[in-house]
């Protein structure tokens, strides 16, 4: 049956920034098809409310607190993972951060620790668990990259270097790997409401992204979930370096 492709039932999922948006949306649309989530943040309180979210339907977590720029954090991740499960399976790279300015009056501060956080610590991380996925001869890798991997969006630019940064790595690690039958693909998300993005959906640019989008709403969390499943089941097994777009419309309309 071709949705037996689509269960992920007894995978071990890694999913950093999983306290909260987006991240929190993988991990239980995850933990749902069956998988066991292994939820990573720098904020235990909301992981724990998410654990117990899982819980609550039946489905099995691991908190690891860490910080995804903290080459220590992942190899706690790493280590807690295999204690607990003997594997890791599946990679969700979503923890990530924005600073706005404008390009000229850029700060370095804010650009060190926007790369940091959405490109150098998801590489690392990558690279870590990657050995294992080597090890293991299976994985699957699911950055969370962004519109402005492909596309110029105002005011964000380190953020735009990093998701950029993002998407070529997709590319270069989706062929490095291939042999070891890794998939690596990344979703570009549109304008989803969360956190990070409140402040722009309460103002005028938030009304203009709500009137060109061809949907006509900004996207929900849960909107990016089905195809992060999709990219850690086997229905994609045929997959990778794929940058998949998922922004209601907003590309189409030039």
């Amino acid at each position: 049956m071709i949705l037996d492709a689509f269960a992920l039932t007894d995978r071990v999922a890694v999913i950093t920034g999983a306290s909260q948006g987006i991240g929190e949306a993988i991990a239980v649309a995850m933990a749902e098809a069956g998988a066991r989530v292994v939820l990573s943040s720098r904020t235990r309180g909301r992981l724990e409310e998410v654990a117990d979210r899982i819980a609550g339907f039946g489905g099995r977590s691991l908190i690891v607190e860490a910080d995804v720029t903290d080459r220590s954090g992942h190899e706690r991740i790493v280590k807690e993972t295999l204690s607990q499960w003997g594997r890791i399976d599946i990679l969700v790279n979503n923890a990530g951060i924005n600073r706005r300015n404008l390009p000229e009056d850029f700060l370095e501060e804010d650009w060190d620790v926007v790369v940091d956080t959405n490109l150098k610590g998801p590489f690392f991380l990558t690279q870590r668990v990657g050995r294992e996925m080597i090890r293991q001869q299976y994985g699957k890798i699911v950055h969370i990259a962004s519109l402005a991997s492909i596309t110029g969006l105002p005011n964000i630019p380190a953020y735009t270097a990093a998701k950029g940064g993002i998407g070529a790595l997709t590319y270069q690690l989706a062929i490095q790997w291939a042999k070891h039958n890794i998939n690596v693909n990344s979703i570009c998300p549109g304008y989803i409401l969360t956190a990070l993005t409140t402040g722009i959906h309460e103002s005028e640019r938030g009304e203009y992204i709500r009137n060109r989008v061809a949907m006509g709403r900004w996207g929900a969390p849960k909107d990016i979930a089905g195809t992060a499943v999709f990219l850690a089941s086997a229905a994609s097994d045929y997959l990778t370096g794929q940058l998949i777009v998922v922004d209601g419309g907003w590309m189409a309309g030039g």
